[in-house]
């Protein structure tokens, strides 16, 4: 059997692959009214969005590594007209649009644009400007007539961490915390199940699972290692779910340490929390370096797991069960409270790595930045005036597919 096309087991391997989602007219189609319910704060300027999403590619590319975009994989699934088709309703349907003649007529509207168009106008979002004879039908379009849209914009796309993750040569695709990011893992669905190099993929987890998951709860920490974040998005159940099928012998890993973290949007996702940035070294938020508390997880006898609870400070934790001699930690914004709250805000924790010792950063978190380096960390500090705008970091907007052995 050919060897899987996913491998990741380090947060710090070599970057050899790495999927994103270059930001589109999905952000032109976000509305003062409506950004808080599609998570976002502010609304990016696309243009500069674009231009410093490009030059984090190319960073990433200048570190050897093959960037590949969500809706190129998207598009190249959806090869078999049929297959095709079927992606269509199930948009549609994930979209919440009913009645045969209004399905039938967005199915149309989309079904005429060539595949890699037509899926980057469903992340864009429909306007009902763009369906012709769109009008009024019945008491619902009366009333609902002052909103613009068909179909809601997906703006959360180019933080494509998040509603899958690979993990060893394996992928889990995810139920997502927020029903306005539902959508986004109809994409990972096509990909893993009909592309011609990614559809025989190990799954790790699906979206028809009841329980919340999201990627950026989940840091491979080593090939026996995996930490999950037990967070305002991520479920306990879930996290049990996805434990049993990793820690499967075949899959070698041995441990998934499950980190209760606080349940709010600022520690968001466990990414927030914390990043690894060499193998003794890692950035935390500044207010987790008190005790933690935390679930071992690891195979227990039928097929059951064994769970053990813990409590202890982040590097002694990490020390214990990554088997180092030492941890290094440091603090996003150093000792400065004001320095901190400002770049935990612009995601200062959330760094990238490409290699052990070597890390992707936004360039306005200049305090952190420096601390990094003083580490012995070499910082790629790329611009992020605009990107920063959605709230995630380096590591939200990265999926990496291999990573080459630490």
């Amino acid at each position: 059997m050919d060897p899987s096309p996913i491998q990741v087991r380090s947060e710090i391997g070599p970057l050899r692959r790495v999927l994103l989602h270059r930001p589109g007219q999905e952000l032109e189609n976000l509305m003062p009214d409506t950004i808080q319910r599609l998570l976002f704060d502010d609304i990016p300027y696309l243009k500069l969005a674009q231009e410093e999403h490009d030059r984090f590619c190319q960073v990433l590319r200048d570190c050897g590594a093959e960037v590949v975009y969500l809706e190129d994989l998207t598009a190249e699934a959806l090869s078999d007209p049929a297959v095709k088709r079927q992606f269509v309703l199930d948009y549609i349907r994930d979209a919440g649009i009913h009645g045969e003649k209004r399905t039938g007529m967005i199915a149309d509207y989309f079904l005429a644009m060539s595949t890699r168009n037509m899926v980057l106008q469903m992340m864009a979002g429909v306007r009902k400007a763009d369906i012709r004879g769109y009008g009024r039908k019945n008491l619902t379009d009366y009333l609902g007539d002052y909103y613009p849209f068909v179909v809601d914009p997906m703006p959360n796309l180019y933080f494509t961490r998040d509603p899958f993750a690979c993990v060893g040569d394996g992928v889990s695709i995810h139920r997502m915390y927020a029903h306005t990011r539902d959508r986004e893992t109809l994409f990972a669905r096509y990909i893993f199940r009909h592309h011609p190099e990614y559809g025989r993929v190990p799954l790790l987890y699906e979206p028809e699972d009841e329980h919340t998951l999201e990627g950026g709860d989940i840091l491979v920490l080593s090939p026996k290692v995996a930490a999950v974040g037990i967070s305002q998005r991520t479920h306990p159940v879930a996290i049990e779910l996805l434990a049993k099928r990793l820690l499967r012998e075949e899959n070698g890993f041995e441990q998934v340490l499950a980190i209760d973290i606080p349940k709010a949007r600022s520690f968001m996702h466990l990414d927030t929390v914390f990043t690894m940035v060499d193998r003794d070294k890692f950035t935390v938020h500044p207010n987790i370096r008190e005790e933690l508390r935390l679930f071992v997880l690891e195979r227990g006898e039928h097929g059951r797991l064994s769970i053990t609870e813990e409590h202890g400070k982040l590097e002694d934790v990490l020390r214990e069960h990554l088997g180092l001699d030492r941890v290094t930690l440091i603090p996003c914004g150093g000792d400065s409270p004001i320095d901190a709250a400002r770049e935990q805000w612009n995601d200062g924790s959330n760094t990238f790595a490409v290699a052990p010792g070597k890390v992707v950063v936004y360039d306005r978190n200049h305090t952190t930045n420096r601390l990094l380096a003083d580490h012995g960390i070499q910082v790629l500090p790329i611009p992020s005036s605009e990107l920063s705008r959605g709230r995630g970091g380096p590591r939200c907007m990265t999926m990496p597919l291999r990573r080459d052995p630490v």
